[in-house]
């Protein structure tokens, strides 16, 4: 009995892992579909996150179910608590590529961003991209060292996300108010991923010490 509730909890994280594999995906085709301008891949991305919800439901289904049938406590517990949580965290991720891909599609055939700040936004989609795929080593790992890396590598996000605000208020600004609107939006749509993927770490950090780190508005 024992290694077959084992055994629940082992596939509940590999499911959550994987969302944030699939999760990192869209938003790497987000970002490529908003700064080629791509519409297919765009629709791709939006056609899909259909399926990140019904992942991230299934997931809640299982910890409700082990919750109720194994009365889980101590680390157990933690885990199952955790997991649901972190399913929600990563589904808003999903959300977040959503949206991104979404403002390329509601501009297409035009670009969204203007060609001097396009490379600002490869490197948050980069640095996105990467936080998702720790955020899956960490569920699987429990690896408390690579869950402080998410935390240093948000850090890279957020200096971006300041950084974009410099530029749209600098007076050489030349490109007008809807870009500058589309260009916040856009930032905080890639500020707010790398927040949920930091708090997914948070939750696994509290998994294995029983002491959640310092809040994170999320």
């Amino acid at each position: 009995m024992r290694d077959a509730y084992q055994e629940q909890l082992d596939t509940l994280a590999e499911e959550l892992a994987g969302m944030c594999d699939q999760v990192a995906d869209a938003l790497a085709k987000a970002t490529k579909a908003l700064l080629e301008s791509d519409l297919q891949l765009a629709e791709e991305v939006i056609s899909s996150d259909i399926r990140i919800d019904e992942l991230r439901a299934a997931a809640e289904e299982k910890a409700f179910a082990l919750l109720a049938l194994q009365a889980p406590v101590a680390t157990d517990l933690r885990t199952v608590v955790s997991a649901i949580h972190g399913a929600g965290d990563i589904e808003r991720m999903g959300d977040l590529a959503l949206h991104v891909a979404q403002a390329a599609r509601r501009r297409h055939p035009d670009p969204v961003l203007p060609a001097d700040v396009s490379g600002y936004f490869a490197e948050m989609g980069r640095v996105g991209c990467q936080l998702a795929h720790k955020a899956g080593d960490v569920i699987r790992s429990r690896d408390l060292a690579r869950a402080e890396e998410l935390e240093r590598d948000d850090d890279a996000m957020d200096d971006l996300h300041r950084h974009m605000f410099t530029v749209l208020m600098d007076p050489a600004w030349e490109h007008g108010v809807g870009p500058a609107v589309d260009i916040t939006l856009l930032a905080r749509f890639y500020e707010r991923y790398a927040d949920h993927a930091v708090a997914v770490a948070r939750r696994i950090v509290y998994v294995v010490t029983g002491r959640m780190p310092g809040p994170l508005a999320v």
